[in-house]
């Protein structure tokens, strides 16, 4: 009986461990799925929570204009404008255009930011977007036109309006073309704005490059709209809750726009080539070499700040700087120093007018090399010619008569020249005081001399015979 009584009691114990057990697994489980429902309607109620406030706040637009010509200043621009819509949050960039076109390497830069851009980028044409202007625009996701602007003719041409060869126009026509395939629209229609060889049908059957109207833009794709004003083209797109924001130059942006200007980086070059010759033909250091470091900081400057110029390449710059100055005072005639210094800032120069990534120039265009190395050369060829000219009238002009002698010493005023006694020192014996090199000193009758050796290098304390005078200096030969 006790046993049977035993048996129950452990019996019920055990299934009430059971039911114990049963019960805090139920437990577990309703904790984790309350947690779970819990974590899922905190996350939709954020979702929804910024959904309403993305609803409630006004889409921020960020607006600047491209109204020049496509240029190193207006690659500035786009830059910086488009970091600053990255900054404020901006829902949309408006590009406000009238252009008329520019460089090729320029347009391709500001076409590649805006394809890249993670934020949608909407171009209105106020009048024209023509050449480079139509490659921009075509990048954008959204294209609206003022009624009566244009978009179109994308030929490349020179400075005169001609058309450049053929492999000028297929580098071109690529990228209208690679452009178009990415902005969704017609790559033909974009390549027929180049070329008036490509035959468009319903729209290009006469050989002419293809210019489009607001209107025709529309029909084909090109544009999504028209409209008079920037409100108005929000308005078309259905934004009628937005704020605009507008990109304002500052004084700073100026200056570098100003100093990137193509013209400006060869009249920079001019004065530090024109300042470095003018303190050649100069004793001491003076105003030519404070003109000349002045302006290789105004040309280094701006591009250094802009990406342009690496910190090696301004000093390849310096360093062939300081090669010129070793082989003009310190090494006789002008050799390997001389000329690879003149390589050194050629290249300084020329490299930092280049968007090269380190010694990587693949990106390059072979337009964008050859303008910098022409702006270079042109720029130190008419320095050159410039402080010749310019020194010779500077010494000979009235109105600088003070920076030169205007006086001569007469001989009936009593002067004499030490020629005639220099003269008399011809076939004199000495002994060469330093090493000459080929200039230096000389030993003649306990008297030191200034000296040239007419061929090689004179060591210390070789017997010399004084053999011409020339200019104030004696030349001198070796005694064999």
């Amino acid at each position: 009986m006790i046993k049977n009584l035993k048996s129950f009691i452990i019996k019920g114990i055990n299934n009430l461990e059971s039911q114990i057990m049963k019960i805090n697994r139920n437990v577990g489980q309703l904790a984790a799925i309350s947690f779970l429902i819990f974590f899922i309607t905190f996350q939709v109620s954020s979702v929804w929570a910024q959904s309403d406030a993305d609803t409630i706040r006004p889409k921020r637009v960020y607006v600047f204009d491209i109204k020049e010509e496509i240029s190193p200043p207006a690659w500035h621009l786009v830059r910086h404008s488009m970091k600053a819509a990255r900054d404020t949050a901006a829902d949309i960039i408006l590009i406000h255009m009238n252009t008329y076109g520019g460089e090729l390497g320029t347009a391709d830069s500001n076409r590649t930011a805006i394809l890249q851009s993670k934020i949608p980028v909407w171009v209105f044409i106020d009048n024209n977007a023509a050449s480079a202007g139509a490659l921009i625009s075509i990048a954008a996701d959204s294209i609206y036109m003022r009624p009566g602007a244009n978009i179109g003719a994308a030929t490349v041409v020179n400075q005169t309006g001609e058309a450049l060869p053929d492999k000028y126009q297929s580098y071109m026509r690529s990228m209208m073309r690679s452009t178009a395939e990415a902005s969704g629209r017609d790559p033909l229609i974009a390549e027929g704005m180049v070329d008036p060889r490509i035959m468009v049908p319903g729209i290009s059957d006469s050989g002419a490059v293809i210019t489009f109207t607001a209107s025709e833009a529309i029909k084909y794709g090109f544009c999504e709209g028209t409209a008079n004003t920037i409100p108005e083209v929000l308005t078309a797109a259905g934004i009628t809750d937005y704020q605009i924001i507008r990109y304002e130059l500052s004084v700073s942006d100026r200056i570098i726009r100003f100093l990137v200007n193509p013209l400006i980086p060869g009249l920079l070059i001019m004065v530090i080539i024109g300042g470095i010759y003018f303190e050649l033909q100069t004793p001491g250091i003076g105003f030519p070499i404070a003109a000349s470091i002045l302006a290789a900081l105004l040309y280094f400057a701006p591009l250094y700040v802009e990406g342009l110029a690496a910190n090696w390449e301004i000093i390849i710059f310096a360093v062939g700087v300081v090669l010129i100055a070793v082989e003009i005072f310190a090494l006789p005639g002008f050799g390997v120093a001389g000329i690879s210094g003149i390589v050194l800032v050629v290249a300084g120069l020329v490299l930092s007018m280049l968007d090269n990534t380190g010694f990587d120039f693949s990106l390059l265009h072979i337009d964008d090399i050859t303008v910098a190395l022409f702006t270079v050369i042109i720029a130190t060829f008419l320095a050159l010619v410039g402080s010749i000219y310019f020194s010779k009238k500077l010494f000979t002009s009235s109105a600088f008569g003070g920076l030169a002698l205007s006086s001569t010493q007469e001989k009936s005023d009593g002067f004499t020249s030490a020629q005639s006694s220099y003269t008399s020192m011809i076939n004199r014996e000495g002994v060469a005081r330093t090493v000459l090199r080929p200039a230096g000193k000389v030993l003649i009758d306990d008297e030191i001399f200034d000296a040239t050796a007419e061929s090689g290098f004179i060591d210390k304390d070789s017997p010399v015979r004084v053999t011409r005078y020339i200019n104030a200096q004696l030349f001198v030969r070796k005694i064999s």
